[in-house]
């Protein structure tokens, strides 16, 4: 079981992922170069919150052009297991490997703290550890986290099940006052129709240790580690 972590110029959460899977996780764990086609033979790429080169234009449009992201689309068609967090989930869905797009936050604030999140599928390698309805504390911290979508689109992820994370209040009310930056239906976290690639806003990372404040997003890459050792 091996991760692959990819740096583009700017990134700034890539240690942050590759600590958490290598030193929480205790699994193996590389860096990818975004040059590089090379995924070298990884079983599951996390594609990292932080910034990609090109952001000032849109997040992900230029970041879509590396030659690991070529790989990684690849990847994907074969049943690889994808994780993009945070400006990670711009540029999937830049790459068209999950659907919709990130806007700038409603009120046009970064927005950075801790906020609950509701576990909405369970039906996916990244949260089968959890229960369904259970509501997870991760931070976020963001300016583009706005999740938009046409509305055949979001029928779609509604009937497929494939929104997998919801922001929420404590007790898993879906409020407006839960949302931090206006995405359509409260959406935190979609996956696409295969259901081994899933783009989210949080970053689990950041809430993986104790001394973090907080366990909850351990749970995704616990669930990821688990799936890759039954296949």
């Amino acid at each position: 079981m091996k991760f692959g972590v990819i740096i583009f110029p700017g990134s700034n959460c890539d240690h942050d992922a590759y600590w958490t899977i290598q030193q929480v996780a205790k699994q193996p764990v590389t860096f990818l170069w975004h040059e590089s086609h090379d995924l070298e033979n990884c079983d599951a790429v996390v594609v990292p919150g932080g910034f990609a080169f090109g952001d000032y234009l849109r997040t992900g449009a230029i970041a879509k052009f590396s030659p690991v992201m070529e790989s990684v689309r690849k990847f994907a068609g074969n049943g690889g297991l994808i994780l993009g967090i945070c400006n990670g989930f711009q540029i999937l869905c830049e790459s068209g490997l999950l659907p919709g797009a990130l806007m700038r936050n409603l009120g046009l604030k970064y927005v950075c703290k801790p906020v609950q999140v509701k576990v909405e599928s369970t039906d996916t390698v990244f949260t089968h550890t959890c229960r369904q309805g259970e509501v997870l504390t991760i931070p976020i911290g963001h300016m583009e986290g706005n999740y938009f979508c046409d509305s055949a689109t979001l029928a779609e992820l509604q009937r497929d099940q494939r929104i997998i994370f919801r922001y929420s209040t404590a007790t898993g009310e879906i409020t407006l006052d839960a949302n931090p930056n206006g995405s359509l239906d409260n959406i935190a976290g979609i996956c696409n129709a295969g259901r081994n690639v899933l783009g989210m806003m949080p970053h689990p990372e950041r809430a993986s240790e104790s001394d973090l404040g907080g366990t909850d997003g351990f749970k995704i890459f616990e669930s990821l580690v688990g799936a890759m050792a039954e296949k």
